[in-house]
């Protein structure tokens, strides 16, 4: 069995920003309550972070910020994916080199591929890195799926650990652990998912709830880990109505407004993306105050 990068949830963090860059005094701050809330791994730079937006030297300087203020409290996960796979590689190098403890690589976008392509993509990028890789399949967002098939041969590679399921298909998910027979971790891509995904052995989540809730989150897999279907079951259902409202714009514009609600940064996005609509807005606050939040 391959290492585990971790298991429980993964925070794919937002990265704060404002007219000037990134606000890295509440990006500091923001990594250190995440770590005090007992949060399991920390993905830097993803698709919350918005990664496709910020420019090749900004997502270096992120990585490397993360690296210095995470310190080895958690494992750090270098969103490293592209469409290109030769910029993928390279900006892999780069995460390897300065000490990030894993890469999430997500399926090319806009250009696409064959499930050939993305085989021979992925084994290229994990060839180039020293650290464990595991893939991003989000459909719904790159118009490209990763076959269990596909998943079952690249876990073959030394180098590819696991994969963050989000094309919310639980029968392909299924299919990817039967094909895998527990030799590859798979976690939850989408927050409504959580124990579903975990009862077909999956090891946890990377997560756009535990921005904001992660202590809660962290609890909801420690239960079903620790045997207590019906408390994990509890949770998930009840921080439903929340997630569903996280989920209301394309992501991270709900989370970006609920983490500066809570006074890590700005609520700042960039083109094309807007920040969330204020009725939405409204109703997140609400259901945020209703978890206990102070906002």
């Amino acid at each position: 069995m391959k290492n585990t990068v971790f298991t429980g949830v993964a925070t794919a963090i937002v990265t704060p920003l404002n007219a000037n860059g990134v606000d890295y005094e509440a990006f500091g701050r923001l990594i250190d309550w995440q770590i005090e809330e007992g949060i399991n791994a920390l993905v830097i730079a993803g698709t919350t972070g918005e990664g496709s937006t910020l420019t090749d030297e900004e997502h270096r300087e992120v990585l490397r910020f993360s690296v210095e203020k995470i310190a080895g409290r958690v494992p750090l996960i270098a969103g490293t994916g592209s469409n290109d796979t030769a910029y993928a590689i390279d900006l892999t190098k780069f995460a390897c080199e300065i000490g990030c403890d894993a890469m999430l690589l997500v399926t090319p976008y806009y250009n696409k591929a064959t499930q050939r392509g993305l085989i021979e993509s992925f084994k290229a990028i994990a060839d180039a890195s020293t650290k464990p890789c595991i893939l991003y399949n989000v459909p719904s967002r790159t118009g490209c799926n990763l076959t269990p098939a596909s998943c079952a041969a690249l876990a073959e590679h030394p180098n590819i650990v696991g994969v963050k399921e989000a094309s919310g298909n639980i029968s392909q998910i299924a299919e990817i652990a039967a094909l895998t027979k527990g030799e590859f971790d798979i976690y939850s891509g989408n927050d409504d998912q959580i124990v579903p995904l975990m009862s077909l052995g999956g090891k946890g989540v990377i997560s756009v709830l535990s921005n904001i809730l992660p202590k809660k989150t962290v609890e909801l897999c420690d239960r079903f880990f620790a045997g207590d279907l019906e408390g994990s079951r509890a949770l998930q259902l009840e921080m439903l109505p929340l997630i569903n409202s996280l989920f209301c714009e394309v992501n991270p514009i709900p989370v970006k407004a609920a983490v500066a609600a809570m006074g890590y940064g700005e609520n700042y996005v960039r083109l094309p993306l807007t920040t969330m609509e204020p009725e939405n807005e409204a109703k997140m606050l609400g259901l945020m105050r209703e978890q206990g939040l102070n906002v």
